[in-house]
This record gives C-alpha cells, structure tokens and sequence, in this order.
C-alpha cells in the first residue's frame, strides 16, 4: 500500500511536533531533539525537519511504496520535488544522518 509522504521545513521542531500529534491523533515514530520528527499512519508519513524560517514550509512530497526498487526523486512542472522509497530506505536515511533515532 502507498502511503502519501510530505516533508515539512519547520523553525520549532517541538511545538510542531505537539501540534502535529494533534493533527494527526498520532505520536511520532522518531523525535530527533531541536531537528527532525517523523509521524506514520495508516496512510501518511509526514516528516518535519528543522530550517531557517525564511525556509520554512513544503520541503517535498511524495510516496512510501513497498513495491519501489530503489530511492527515486522528479521534480514536477510546478517545481514541486517528488520522491518515492520504501519504509526501509527511509528509515536507513534516518539512520544515517541521526544513529540510534529508531528506538
């Protein structure tokens, strides 16, 4: 099943990860302190990351597809950059940048 993926550009990880489990009615998969947050539902996975505040907003969009060979990112005719990747893939990424995120 694919699961629609948003990324978000916040400048306070914390109050946005409150009001996302709000939003949501979930409590997030990873908490990186001050940086990053992944949230996953049923058929969302939402991912907010900290940035400058002039960057703040849609980072890019996409899905998180199991049947997906490999990492894969267009960008569409309105500049919107879409990506596709599999829980794993993303999750190795997550893994990288932040060792011992997934708890």
């Amino acid at each position: 099943m694919k699961k629609f993926h948003i990324a978000l550009g916040v400048d306070h990880i914390e109050k946005s990860v409150e009001e996302y489990k709000a939003r949501l009615s979930v409590e997030p998969t990873v908490v990186v302190a001050g940086t990053y947050a992944l949230f996953r539902t049923e058929t969302l996975n939402v991912s907010i990351r900290k940035v400058e505040a002039a960057d703040c907003g849609l980072r890019h969009v996409g899905w998180e597809d199991e049947t997906v060979e490999s990492f894969t990112e267009e960008t569409d005719c309105n500049g919107i950059v879409w990506e596709s990747f599999d829980f794993a893939s993303q999750k190795a990424e997550i893994e990288e940048f932040w060792p011992g995120a997934f708890k």
